[in-house]
């Protein structure tokens, strides 16, 4: 499972910005959310007005169109409260079911919307978002402008009167023959534009919080939602599994079978050129054996494939630091794990940690990367770093999809940070227990 609204996809997530950036962007952030406010007025007035008259065939046909449009602004609200304040929120809608064609179809999908409690409270949240989101948009677009003003008014006071300005400001009149107050807009400014500095991202903190509140999935919901993940995740790793079986089969039949059949029947021939050829059957015993240490070899090689034994001896972090030695990048590996989690549980983040390095050294031109492993509150943590080009794309190919699937099926949790020109973070977090105490050298 991965951090993202909607659920179940993997999100590139910006980095946390600094209290000046967001400030900055609280007005244009502010007046995003004021015209979603405005858009939730038509969307409640059309909403309305095709309920009163769900009776009739317009109000069916038009039902599915204006609840499409009422989901798409909430879920727009959700996509910004994730993307602007990490607030995630989950779509909470029931699964779309197989509909008939004809009249019965349009009847059961109207059935099917309007008994979906999230219909109705993405409509309560559209009749509310109308004066709570317009509100909270307004004073996080105006505070900081309005502030800006004032100081620009007191600056430029003596050219806008002469060109004829009469305004006010606050409780001071900007006109001809006012001079005296001319400084007070500069000072009652810069006091709401520090105010709207501290208070705009706040609100937009607020707005998201709250439109949470009414869009998440109830308990009913959450729970529908974990089931189908949990199924999803379930099937992907009985997908896995077999596929892991026949490549394990093919490798076998190809690889180290071939080998020993090989040298049976070099054996074979050798034992019965030993009496009358020696040095032809010597030649063959030495091709045995070469056969037999690459199928060793290769033996071994699958054997790490399927669970390497460093992995089983010494734990998780010592098979991590093996990966960091074998990788051709510079990798750091920090770790503080007070215990051994279960071996599936250390089988899929060691190999969520093999093909992140891997993805690193194949696609993000780094030199460098860290991989630091933590254990707290329940949840095994293992984050991968590197100082390449950045912009990762789950959706490129390039790996995370199969770190997603591998780590859903112990409910993990991954979330990715790659901005244009990076780092690139990866961060995974799996629910497990720790047993027995590490062994592993610092």
């Amino acid at each position: 499972m991965t951090i993202t609204a909607p659920a179940d996809q993997v999100a590139v997530r910006r980095p946390p910005k600094s209290r000046f950036k967001r400030a900055l962007l609280a007005p244009w952030q502010g007046l995003v959310l004021t015209f979603i406010a405005g858009l939730n007025i038509g969307v409640v007035v059309l909403q309305l007005d095709i309920l009163g008259f769900i009776g009739l065939g317009v109000g069916l046909l038009l039902l599915p169109i204006s609840t499409w449009l009422c989901r798409q602004v909430a879920n727009l609200a959700r996509h910004l409260a994730w993307r602007w304040q990490g607030v995630q929120i989950q779509r909470p809608y029931r699964p779309r079911p197989q509909f008939q064609r004809g009249v019965m179809g349009i009847a059961e999908r109207c059935r099917w919307i309007l008994r979906d409690p999230a219909t109705w409270r993405d409509l309560v949240w559209s009749f509310l978002d109308m004066v709570v989101g317009f509100t909270l948009g307004l004073f996080a677009a105006v505070l900081l402008l309005y502030g800006i003003e004032g100081v620009v008014l007191s600056s430029l006071w003596p050219i806008l009167v002469r060109h004829g300005y009469n305004d006010w400001y606050t409780f001071v009149h900007v006109q001809q023959g006012n001079e005296k107050w001319r400084w007070v807009p500069a000072g009652m400014g810069a006091f709401i534009a520090i105010l709207g500095f501290y208070v705009a991202p706040g609100l937009l903190r607020v707005h998201a919080l709250w439109t949470r509140v009414l869009l998440k999935p109830t308990r009913a919901a959450e729970l529908a939602l974990r089931v189908q993940h949990l199924t999803e995740t379930r099937a992907d790793a009985v997908d896995a599994s077999a596929a892991e079986l026949r490549r394990i089969e093919r490798d076998l039949h190809d690889g180290a079978q071939a080998r020993l059949v090989a040298m049976g029947m070099n054996l074979s021939a050798a034992e019965a050129l030993m009496e009358k050829h020696p040095d032809e059957a010597r030649a063959l015993l030495m091709e045995a054996r070469d056969a037999s240490v690459k199928a060793l070899t290769e033996l071994r090689g699958l054997v790490r494939g399927i669970h390497p034994p460093v992995l089983a001896d010494r734990g998780l972090a010592d098979a991590v630091r093996a990966l960091a030695l074998d990788s051709a990048l510079n990798v750091e590996v920090t770790a503080d794990l007070p215990g051994r989690a279960q071996a599936p549980v250390e089988s899929a983040a060691y190999f969520a940690a093999s093909e992140l390095l891997t993805n690193v050294a194949k696609h993000a031109g780094a030199s460098r990367a860290w991989i630091d492993l933590s254990y707290a509150n329940g949840l095994l943590r293992m984050t991968v770093t590197d100082d390449g080009r950045g912009g990762a794309d789950p959706a490129g190919g390039t790996g995370l999809r199969g770190v997603e699937r591998r780590i859903g099926t112990f409910d993990g949790l991954l979330t990715v940070t790659s901005p244009p020109g990076g780092p690139t973070v990866v961060a995974l977090e799996i629910p497990c227990a720790l047993s027995s105490p590490k062994t592993s050298s610092s």
